[in-house]
């Protein structure tokens, strides 16, 4: 999984698995979803992360399974 803040343009992307991306969807003005051809997430992306998902704050910690 990757994670990258653009501060330029306050966009988040994140990325949970590489692949072709064969389709987007919108799930609203500012939230993109990356699919796979087999429907599966591969990416998002947010506008106005700051704003909307409090970037400056993120964290992120593994949990063993």
């Amino acid at each position: 999984m990757k994670v990258k803040y653009f501060e330029e343009t306050d966009t988040l992307y994140i990325e949970f698995r590489a692949g072709e991306i064969t389709a987007q969807k919108d799930l609203d003005e500012d939230t993109l979803l990356e699919l796979d051809a087999e429907g599966r997430i591969c990416a998002i992306t947010m506008e106005h992360a700051r704003r909307r998902a409090d970037v400056p704050r993120f964290s992120f910690e593994q949990i063993a399974a």
